[in-house]
Order: C-alpha cells, then structure tokens, then sequence
C-alpha cells in the first residue's frame, strides 16, 4: 500500500467477500466507512466485493503484485488459509491484530476494543492467546421449535438433549400435518458442533491449535455417537432428510429445503444458524404459527464444551505503511463500536460481537423484542473454550466437510456401517490433509494446484 502522491491521504483497501443473500453485509460495513471518512478526510476507504470462491486466490494474486489490499475478510473455514499465506516476498501474508496493536490503548482517537469481543470468538482467532484476526460476523447453531405444534402435544420446554429430542419427536409425530419430528441440513458444520459440544476433537494436536493438524479423527467416539444417533432418527421417521448432502453448487438449496419443511410444519424443530432467526420467525407469522429458540441439542453421554462459531473475520496485511497500518486498524476498532456493532447485529441476525455491544442492545430492550438472540449469546458464553470448543483448524476444511456430508447422505440412504463407513470418509480426509500440508505455506492454495480446489 502507498500514501497518495502529493498529499495526506492514505488509501485503505478494503476486500469483502459477495452476500448476494444479503447486502446489508456489505452495506453496513460502507456506511460505516462513510462516517469513518468524515472523521478522518486524510484517509480513502475502498470497498472491493469480491467472489468468495475466488477471494484468496485474488488476495495472493494482488500480493504478488505488490498490491494487496489493507484488510480483507474471510469465512471462519479458511483460518487456517489465512495463516498459511505468504506474501510475495515469502513472508506471512496477514499481520497478528494483536502484534499490529502493539499495546495501545487507542488508535488514531479510536479506543481498542479487540478485549471486549465475545470471548468463544476471540479464541477461536488466537494463536497462543493472541489475537489475529478480528470477528466481523458471528454465528452458531440453534434449535428452533414450532411451539404451537409442542402445545398441541402437551410439551411445556425445548429439549436439551438428543434423548429428549426424540422423546418429542415422537410426541408432535401424530399431529395432522406433521410428517417428521425434527430436520437440518447435511452440512460439515451440524457436524463439528456435535463433536465439539461432545468434547472431541476432528484433527490431532488439539484440533491443529497446539500445532499443524496432521491425523484426521472423522471416526471418533464422539463422532460415531452423533452419527449413531442421527441414523436411528432418520430410520425411525423422527428425521426428516431433505436428500442431499449439502456441498457445491447445492449447498444453498440444501439449507432451503430445511428451512421450506420447517415453514410449511411438516416437522416442529430446525438446526439452523443463529443469523437465520427473524427469517424464520417473519415466515412463521406469516404461516400463523409461533417460534422459540434454545440451544443447540447435546449428546448428554459426554460432557458438555461448547459450540463452535461460524462467519467471517477480518485479517490486516502485514507489511503496510504506519500510515495505512494505522488506518486500518482505527477502522477495525470503529467498526466495532457499540452502535455499529449493534446496527450490524441488527441488520444481519449475526450475534453481536462485543460486550459492550450486547449492554446497548439491552438497554434497548431488543432482547425482550428478539429472544432468540441472547438464546445464542448464552450458548456462546458457557463454551469452555477448550480446542474442541473453538473447532478444527485444518487444511482444505470445506472439502473435508463434503466427505463428512457425502458419508452421512451414504449412512442414511444405505446400508453402510456408520463406523466403517465414517472410517473410510476419515481415509479421504486424510488425503486432502495431507496434500495440503504437503504444498507447505504460499498462496491460496497453498501450492501451485489449479485454483478449483478453492471452489
């Protein structure tokens, strides 16, 4: 990055994955660039969407070029990604926040305020309690109830455990309508969070973060307990399977058909994230019914540690100019202001990323109005933040969750063996671990692989 010839300006590229779903993604994130100019004429923010399948690729390219951007943001699957990616000059991509911050207190007027961010998501971003890049979207998985089918079959509270789910599944099963008791999509995600609320672990060295993941462990206990589970659901028509492993091109209409059988109240319960609540509950009203939110379901056979977060984060580039380095990081800390932390929750459905965030929206009193969303704030607080809690950090993670999606679409519609078959997807994994610890650090492949693999 370079300061404006000829005068005191420095330019503050900003790269942002598309959300055709949802602009105020992005447009909440250009007001607030907006307002950040009338307090600081001597900078120019620019906002780049970008494909997200292709944003690191694009980000390395620029690299090498001798160009990237300040900041640049990227879904919480690509964590370990980030931290593999090289500049062109062979050095770390991506700067530490922490580092970048250098104990100050305050940048550019701005005070720092990286402490206050929900404590589950500022530890799934550190290295060694450092934090390295700074949440812009948080989410997490939770279990929406159609209350008006549980009343008409005299449940009184949401189930807590994958026991209880059942017995209620069987409850609303005779009501007239009601094909299933339960449905979720088959995403590698559902997945992690059954396994980290368990306490287990997808990958050795603590789930890559007390070193570089290096031994898949698809076909753990706690894995095989939730697949075990949910394979005895689906056979005793509890579940109800939308038929598709959710990966590729399909990932979206996968999550839709969930979502469709939920409105249409062919099943009383949903796992979904926690940004999709006011969708689901504006689609309820509109269908006359009612809809509450609780924590996620958990084994009860293990445990409890935690759900895992899910969303982006944004990353600084290492090796800017103090000027742009500066800017940058001022711009982080005024994004994540109380008011525009809560404005961005509010927009979005993300959690709210701060503490201080949180206490507005409450003095406001959008809890009473949106329940659900302390539901997940709550959840996120009583993780333990051990490595099962804040989730994998491996290589090629979103084709590992396709091969985690692919054994349970192959679960549930065979005959497969859960252990055998989740023994064989664990094989696979380990494959693309491997190739991808193999192409060592560099670009957004790591390695000099087609850009496909991205895709």
């Amino acid at each position: 990055m370079t300061t404006t010839a000829g005068a005191a300006e420095a330019a503050v590229d900003v790269w942002l994955p598309r959300h055709p779903g949802n602009p105020r993604y992005i447009n909440g994130i250009r007001e607030a660039a907006a307002s950040f100019l009338d307090l600081h004429p001597e900078y120019v923010i620019t906002i780049r969407e970008t494909d997200p399948r292709t944003l690191p690729e694009d980000v390395h390219a620029a690299s090498r070029r001798g160009r990237p951007p300040a900041l640049v943001q990227l879904a919480q699957t690509r964590t370990q990604l980030a931290r593999d990616m090289l500049s062109g000059s062979g050095t770390p991509l991506f700067a530490s926040v922490h580092d970048a911050i250098a104990g100050r207190r305050e940048i550019l007027g701005h005070p720092v305020v990286t402490e206050d961010i929900v404590a589950a998501a500022r530890a799934c971003y550190s290295s060694d309690g450092a934090l390295m890049a700074v949440p812009s979207l948080i989410s997490t998985t939770l279990l929406y109830a159609n209350t008006d089918l549980l009343a008409a079959a005299g449940v009184t509270r949401l189930p807590q455990t994958w026991n209880e789910v059942e017995g209620v599944c069987e409850a609303v099963r005779g009501l007239p309508g009601v094909s299933h008791g339960s449905t979720w999509p088959n995403h590698g995600w559902i997945f992690q969070q059954a396994v980290a609320q368990s306490g287990g672990l997808l990958a050795d060295q603590g789930n890559g973060r007390r070193g570089r993941a290096e031994k898949m462990l698809l076909d753990s206990p706690e894995m095989l307990a939730f697949v075990g589970w949910w394979r005895r659901m689906h056979r005793q028509g509890r579940y109800l399977y939308a038929g598709q492993p959710v990966s590729g091109e399909n990932a979206r209409q996968a999550w839709e058909d969930t979502f469709t059988a939920f409105v249409e109240q062919k099943v009383a319960f949903i796992i979904g994230s926690s940004a999709e609540a006011d969708r689901l509950a504006r689609a309820a009203r509109e269908r006359g019914f009612r809809v509450a939110a609780g924590r996620t379901p958990y084994s009860g056979r293990f445990p409890f540690a935690g759900t895992l977060i899910g969303g982006d984060a944004i990353w600084l580039v290492d090796g800017l100019e103090p000027a742009v380095r500066d800017g940058a990081l001022a711009f982080l800390q005024y994004l994540m202001t109380p008011a525009h932390v809560a404005d961005r929750h509010r927009d979005t459905g993300f959690v709210p990323a701060t503490g201080a965030a949180t206490k507005l929206l409450a003095a406001q009193g959008w809890f009473d109005e949106q329940p659900h969303a302390a539901v997940a704030l709550d959840q996120l607080a009583a993780s333990d933040r051990s490595p099962a809690a804040l989730g994998a950090l491996v290589g090629d993670l979103t084709r590992i969750q396709g091969v985690l999606a692919q054994a349970m679409h192959d679960v549930l519609l065979g005959e497969d063996d859960p252990a055998w078959r989740f023994a064989s997807a664990n094989v696979e994994a380990q494959r693309l671990l491997d190739e991808y610890n193999g192409r060592g650090r560099g670009g957004p492949d790591c390695g000099n692989d087609p850009p496909r693999r991205l895709r």
